[in-house]
């Protein structure tokens, strides 16, 4: 089982922990004893969140910049995680590009899908060997209520999302007597950067403030070390991914259509990923 005071040995490594949900899941596994090693693109914000750590926990911290979408960055990343006793891995890195499929930038579809899917079964998979081998060690897997139903105008994304429900759950399952767990952290919106990277506007993110990331965070990890399959925190984000499986696809569709596509429209024109991908992780 995982231990609730590991020692400076037994690291955990969080993805996306640039800002959002992954600087908060960094901030309360350091609370609860565990070594970091932050994961993103933005060394700045990375060495900011390790200072800030340090001083409040007093726990080791290791800061390595990679993006997740360069196949080389997450070749050489997963030859450090295998080498390293991970205690906790932290599935959380992840953005948004919206917009209809043929009227969005293919190679950013693509960056995505590397960052949301190819990424986690790369990391997942070079770390799980040891873990099971110490029948010791837990995922947390960042997915979204938007991977229960197809989403127009954010199809790749939806899909991306998909997979990692799915595969989280799915390998909750094989994992089952071997002292090793896994859980979905399954958040509906939050109060992050998020929306602004994938194109959608601020209001969006403003008109839902329910659920902060601090919430999303304590959530997940309570569900992590209960070996919960999955979780999806706020009562809203619940109903929402209820409605996503139950309402029948000819009535869904163009209700997620009226939903989405003007907090879209909105948004686009001073999308980040436009300027500059900067891989807001959820």
């Amino acid at each position: 089982m995982v231990k609730s005071e590991p020692n400076s040995g037994n690291w955990a490594v969080i993805t996306g922990a640039s800002s959002g949900i992954g600087a908060a899941l960094a901030s309360q596994l350091a609370e609860r004893g565990y070594a970091t090693v932050l994961v993103a693109r933005r060394v700045d914000r990375l060495e900011a969140l390790a200072s800030r750590i340090r001083s409040e926990y007093g726990t080791k911290v290791e800061v390595i910049p990679c993006d997740l979408a360069d196949a080389a960055h997450r070749e050489q990343l997963c030859t450090d995680l295998a080498a390293r006793d991970v205690a906790v891995l932290c599935n959380n890195a992840g953005f948004a590009v919206c917009g209809e499929v043929a009227q969005t930038d293919a190679q950013a579809q693509r960056a995505m899908l590397l960052v949301n899917v190819v990424a986690v079964q790369e990391l997942t998979t070079a770390v799980l060997p040891s873990m099971l081998a110490r029948r010791d060690g837990a995922i947390l897997f960042t997915g979204s209520i938007s991977g229960v139903q197809p989403v127009p105008t954010a199809a790749a994304y939806a899909a991306s999302k998909s997979f990692v429900n799915s595969f989280a759950e799915a390998l909750h399952v094989e994992l089952h007597g071997t002292g090793v767990t896994c859980t979905l952290l399954s958040p509906g919106p939050v109060r992050t950067e998020f929306y602004q990277v994938g194109g959608v506007s601020s209001e969006r993110e403003q008109s839902y403030t329910a659920t902060s990331t601090d919430q999303v965070a304590r959530a997940g990890l309570t569900a992590l070390f209960a070996r919960r399959r999955t979780v999806t925190p706020g009562r809203t984000a619940r109903l929402q991914a209820w409605g996503g499986r139950t309402i029948p696809r000819p009535l869904l569709f163009p209700a997620l259509r009226h939903l989405v596509l003007p907090w879209l429209r909105s948004g686009l024109a001073d999308s980040a990923y436009h300027q500059e991908r900067n891989n807001a992780e959820q």
